[in-house]
């Protein structure tokens, strides 16, 4: 008698429950590590906080700052407690960087390394740029203006109007001279550029050091880090700190704010 062939039984694999959660746990693991959303927001990539308000955003950059420039991907970030962040799963909220001011030349006779191809680069993204001067208070005005002028060349109707860093005075530098000097530079390089140039300095030299020439007939931008104002009242825009995270730019950046009319 021919003998009849046993069908093999189907056999079911079946999870522990326990199973079926690790391996569940695990599928999350690969796709969290695929799309990097273990990185949310470690303590290294968040910068400082944003003051209240609604803002347009614009930082300064010079050969100080680490790396190229993103220029086509320039945004502030922040979480839900205002901080920025450089993640952008982290974020609450994304804004672009409406302007950016670089630095050009310091003093008499210096030129930052990077301006040239930093202006450049500027200048076919959609950013708006500008160009600073970092002011010698030990050098003569015009001497400064005619390094800045030189260096900067023509400027497009688009661009931001020119800057005047001031931030120290050297020892035995009176007020007056220090006010007469920056002056000559302004009333120079407002001349040639047909532009009333933009003055920074920090809230405590504006009170300090600064004459009412100035305050009182150029536009200013303050710095006043750590504070939820700027600490002056009359100003275009406002450096709220040297430690913000900014997409696009590597490491700490400073960071500023413009009122939105």
């Amino acid at each position: 008698m021919p003998t009849r062939k046993r069908k093999k039984k189907k056999t079911t694999l079946r999870l522990s429950p326990w199973a079926a959660v690790g391996s569940a746990l695990g599928i999350l693991l690969i796709i969290f590590l695929l799309t990097g959303r273990w990185n949310r927001d470690p303590k290294s990539e968040r910068g400082a906080k944003v003051p209240p308000g609604t803002w347009r955003y614009g930082i300064d950059i010079s050969h100080n700052n680490a790396g190229p420039i993103i220029w086509d991907s320039l945004y502030v970030m922040t979480d839900h407690k205002r901080r920025t962040v450089r993640n952008p799963y982290s974020a609450n909220d994304i804004k672009p960087v409406s302007f950016v001011i670089i630095k050009a030349t310091e003093g008499a006779s210096f030129v930052d390394p990077d301006f040239k191809a930093n202006w450049k680069d500027a200048g076919r993204s959609d950013v708006r740029r500008g160009a600073y001067h970092f002011f010698r208070s030990s050098k003569d005005g015009e001497t400064q203006a005619r390094n800045f002028i030189g260096t900067v060349g023509d400027m497009r109707l688009r661009d931001l109007s020119p800057v005047l860093d001031i931030e120290t005075i050297h020892p035995g530098c009176s007020k007056d001279l220090l006010n007469s000097r920056a002056l000559q530079w302004l009333k120079m390089v407002e001349e040639h550029y047909g532009k009333k140039p933009v003055v920074y300095a920090s809230s405590s030299f504006i009170k300090d050091h600064l004459s009412k020439d100035i305050t009182d007939n150029y536009p200013i931008w303050v710095a006043h880090y750590g504070r939820s104002k700027p600490g002056h009242d009359d100003w275009l825009w406002w450096q709220f700190t040297d430690k913000a995270v900014v997409k696009g730019v590597k490491g700490n950046v400073d960071l500023s704010v413009m009122k939105i009319d």
